[in-house]
């Protein structure tokens, strides 16, 4: 994990992210949920070229609902992950098994913006 030089606000950026990624390593929506503000906004990677656009705590809670039961075993690792301010960005690995028992992978970035401690923006982004 790489660092900035540390800030206040950059350090609660980066604890506000790893308490989200801390909930999302354990396919647990209502503490992703908890780790975000009432009027948070996630975009999707899909469908591209601009994925999808959830918006408030019910519509973003029901994609990670949908998400973790179509992809139990699915994981994601952080490769880097760096904060200025109140955004930060993760650079990371999705690794999958598939039906047919094959394993896959993506590689892609996340944005944050964090407010009031808690994640209010999460924008998605893929290679390929």
């Amino acid at each position: 994990m790489t660092t900035m030089p540390d800030d206040p606000t950059a350090r609660a950026t980066r604890e506000a992210v790893r308490r989200f990624n801390e909930a999302f390593d354990r396919h647990d929506a209502d503490g992703v949920m908890l780790a975000m503000t009432e009027d948070c906004v996630f975009e999707n990677t899909c469908p591209p070229p601009d994925g999808e656009r959830y918006l408030g705590q019910e519509a973003v809670r029901g994609f990670w609902v949908r998400f973790f039961e179509s992809s139990p075993d699915a994981r994601f690792s952080t490769e880097e992950m760096f904060a200025a301010g109140d955004r930060c960005v993760v650079r990371w690995r999705y690794d999958w098994v598939g039906k047919d028992g094959t394993p896959g992978h993506i590689r892609g970035v996340d944005i944050f913006r964090v407010r009031d401690g808690k994640v209010a923006e999460k924008l998605a982004y893929v290679k390929g």
